[in-house]
């Protein structure tokens, strides 16, 4: 396994000044982000390291050089939209990202694209399976083309009153991912799997790991604190923010031992990014560097540097 971050914990910094922090806290890898140019939608949102409209000759062998240079490999190219919005320009808009993505990913010969499914959060699931196939199989298709695997992320970007009640990410559960795999089992369709979501949902999140060995490419290191008195007095049908917090790994109830005993035990050996949602940490750059260096050091228990 490599240990790395999600580069959206530092949007005000260059690509080349991410990989140098990667590089000086020691981190094997980074998610890069590939978001559109322009102002960010919501937390984390909105940030481009890589600008896959403009990619020349010259771009890409400056990335790979810098990366090179640095030693630190890109693990994938991250874009989160909503490409089954129930705002069908949004849901063009977002079609049309990932695949630009994906086409980077070729470009730079960076074997992973991480995304969300997307979802229209105001109808049922059956309704939402509906559009997914026909979205999703030609982008998969051009993915193999590409040669490029997609990782979707389970969070069920459910946060916020906008998002309520279904959430904008259809691939929330096991029991959604056999559905999505069975509709489309391209094996370059799989999983960038974050244990936290699971962890607020009431969920184990160590477990799907061995059904799920195959489709999992990419990994996402988050923890997620549970206020139990809280959520004794809202219960789980009220919005997560009233009864969760993201927290950097060791701050929160995910069982990382065992999470990182049934990455070995199914031989898992890609990569393992940390995404900072701390708000802890939040308000400075050097307080964002520091929960990056309180992550590297609490994870290489479990990912020893090679």
């Amino acid at each position: 396994m490599q240990l790395g971050f999600v580069s959206a914990i530092l949007p005000e910094l260059d690509t080349q000044t991410v990989l140098q922090v990667a590089a000086d806290l020691e981190f094997d890898c980074v998610e890069m982000m590939c978001w559109p140019v322009g102002k960010a939608n919501r937390r984390y949102a909105g940030v481009t390291h890589i600008d896959v409209t403009r990619l020349t000759d010259e771009n890409i062998k400056e990335i790979n050089n810098l990366s090179w240079r640095h030693g630190v490999n890109i693990s994938g190219l991250g874009y989160y939209g909503n490409a089954l919005s129930a705002d069908a320009a949004e849901a063009k808009a977002a079609v049309r990202q990932i695949r630009l993505v994906i086409a980077a990913c070729a470009q730079l010969s960076i074997p992973r694209m991480n995304t969300f499914i997307g979802r229209d959060w105001t109808v049922s699931i059956d309704e939402n399976f509906e559009r997914f196939t026909d979205v999703w199989k030609p982008i998969i298709q051009f993915a193999e083309d590409q040669d490029v695997c997609i990782g979707i992320e389970n969070c069920p970007m459910l946060f916020t009153n906008d998002e309520w009640p279904g959430g904008k990410n259809l691939a929330a559960s096991p029991a959604i991912w056999r559905r999505m795999f069975h509709e489309i089992p391209n094996s370059h369709f799989g999983l960038n799997y974050d244990p936290s979501h699971l962890v607020w949902q009431q969920m184990d999140e160590v477990t799907p790991l061995r059904e799920f060995a195959s489709r999992i490419f990419h990994v996402h290191a988050k923890d997620m604190l549970i206020d139990r008195q809280a959520l004794n007095d809202v219960g789980t049908l009220a919005l997560p923010s009233l009864y969760s917090d993201g927290r950097i790994p060791g701050r929160g109830q995910v069982n990382w031992p065992s999470f990182f005993a049934m990455l070995k035990e199914i031989n898992y050996c890609g990569p393992v990014c940390v995404e900072v949602e701390d708000r802890e940490y939040e308000t400075t750059l050097e307080g964002r560097k520091r929960a990056l260096r309180e992550s590297h050091d609490f994870l290489r228990q479990f990912v020893p540097a090679e």
